[in-house]
């Protein structure tokens, strides 16, 4: 689990005020590999790890780290919002039986043409979500 003077350190990286409640999430979030969590998730997590915290401040708190850049938001369908830990251009795989998301890299998905975008506007970034559910007679060592 990342330290508290590490979570601290990267809190003020970003430029955001060190709080408890900031650094108990950091200290979560960051812990070892990239992590995808919705806010609930976050909140029970930290409950659980003994930290006095709301869910409100769990949103408001995921919500400035995604301003700051340190973690990425993922619509997955309307009112079904992750956060993920991993901010490089990547893509994801939905389970839909389970709700979790697994990583893509970019280069695994390839974009053969985009519809025309209006001329006052640029894109901001490409993210493809490929919703899975389980095959009733696929072979479980397939990956297609």
């Amino acid at each position: 689990m990342l330290n508290s003077l590490k979570a601290i350190e990267l809190l003020k990286k970003v430029a955001l005020r060190p709080t408890k409640q900031r650094i108990a999430l950091t200290k979560i979030l960051f812990q070892e590999n990239h992590l995808h969590v919705t806010a609930e998730q976050l909140h029970s997590e930290a409950i659980r790890k003994g930290y006095k915290i709301s869910l409100a401040t769990v949103y408001n708190a995921l919500n400035r780290f995604k301003e700051a850049g340190i973690v990425k938001q993922v619509l997955v369908e309307p009112g079904k919002i992750y956060f993920d830990t991993n901010t490089e251009p990547h893509h994801h795989f939905y389970i839909e039986e389970t709700g979790e998301l697994l990583d893509v890299s970019d280069d695994e998905c390839k974009i053969a043409s985009l519809p025309l975008i209006p001329a006052e506007y640029t894109i901001n970034q490409v993210q493809i979500t490929i919703r899975l559910e389980k095959s009733k007679d696929a072979d479980p060592r397939s990956r297609n």
